[in-house]
Formats: structure tokens, sequence, C-alpha cells
């Protein structure tokens, strides 16, 4: 479980917000998460913000419970279990946006999480794609062990988050506010533009599952990252 901090007061009434953005939550048996996470998705979602749930063909009482509570919210229900790439490759093929905000079902995000990352996209064409800072939702002084604050590569190709070097968080304190290029992120709160997604050919399908290990490799190629 993840926590993610707004960097501004602005509590989503930017009006010169103009671009879509596509929230888009995958869910697995996770009704236990949507009762406790979705409601500050959906109290912090800007204008030009859809929530949608795209739904593993959970077997649970998800779908009934979002039903009842938000009879108003998109969901995807796909055919079977398609994993954690699979099933955004599929949710995703039937979501039209300008941005694609994949979002873990277990975060908690504030007001202002949104604006920030987007302004930046927007007045930079040459980024592709995005994350925020994620702390421990048990302890929100600490950067997240997965997340962090983007992730880098070692020597020997073992990745490693801003903010966590193994099993050591750092605590935030400021120091990881800056705007940086990075080589991977995570895949828990990941902003991207959605003609990159396409373009790239969505996730790698070899990731079904790995909980804390939902990372994405930004690369030049895939449209000046």
């Amino acid at each position: 479980m993840g926590y993610i901090f707004g960097t501004n007061h602005s509590r989503c009434n930017n009006k010169h917000l103009t671009p879509t953005i596509a929230i888009v939550i995958l869910n697995y048996n996770g009704r236990r998460y949507l009762e406790k996470f979705l409601p500050f998705v959906t109290a912090n979602t800007c204008p030009g913000g859809e929530v949608i749930i795209a739904d593993n063909a959970s077997t649970d009482d998800s779908l009934a419970f979002l039903q009842s509570n938000y009879p108003g919210l998109r969901v995807i229900v796909l055919d079977r279990n398609y994993g954690f790439a699979g099933g955004y490759n599929m949710a995703l093929r039937q979501v039209q946006s300008d941005y694609y905000v994949l979002l873990n079902s277990d975060i908690e995000v504030t007001p202002g999480w949104i604006e920030p990352i987007v302004k930046l996209m927007e007045s930079d064409a040459t980024i592709g794609a995005c994350q925020p800072k994620i702390r421990v939702y048990a302890s929100r002084e600490l950067f997240e062990y997965a997340g962090a604050a983007g992730g880098w590569l070692d020597h020997l190709g073992y990745p490693f988050a801003r903010g966590r070097i193994f099993d050591v968080c750092e605590q935030d304190e400021g120091q990881y506010d800056q705007t940086v290029p990075v080589f991977w992120a995570s895949g828990a709160a990941f902003f991207i533009r959605s003609k990159v997604w396409h373009q790239m050919g969505g996730a790698g399908e070899f990731l079904f599952c790995a909980p804390g290990r939902d990372r994405f490799v930004l690369a030049d190629a895939a449209g000046g990252l």
C-alpha cells in the first residue's frame, strides 16, 4: 500500500487543465481495497479526469460493490484474469484519453496529486511518462519501498529507487522534490501519454503478477521520455 501527496493546494479547481485524463485502476478480487481507497481517488480527480475500474474477472463481490456504491463509474469487465500487464493492455484498448494514469487499487491519493504532473507534461512534449513520489501508507514520512521517487539501475543491472536502497527507506525531507529523468517508474502510480503507450504496444505481458515490482522502463525510444 502506498500514499501519494499532492504538491499544491488547488484541490482540483484548475480551470486551465484541459487535457483528458483516464485514471485506470486494475482490480482483481480487491473489494476491500476499493472500499478503502477509491473514495480518495473519486474525491481528488480534476475536471477532465475520469476514474475507470478495469476488472480482471474478479470472483469476489467487487462488481456488486461498485454497482451499489459507484453506479456512475465506468467499469471495464474483462473475460478472464489477464494479470497486471495484460489487464491494462486489454482495458486501455477501450479507453480514449490524452493521458493514462495507471493506479494501484491500494494507493491513497490527496488533493493536488494530478495537476503538477500533467502541467509538467503539457509544458514539455518530450516527456512521455512520469510518476509522483510515493510514500509508505503506514509510515507516511518514509518513501514507499517499490516506487519511492523513481528509479535507477546500477552497473550490475539491479534496479533501485530514489528514496530506498534494499530494505532501507529514507525519510522524505524534500530531497527528491526536483523533477529529474529516471530510468524506471513504478506501475503503482504511472502517468503516460496515451499515444506513447500505444506506440510502445502497451506493457510487456511477461509481467503477470509482481507485487511491489510493477515497474516500467522509460526509454528514449519510446517517444522522448
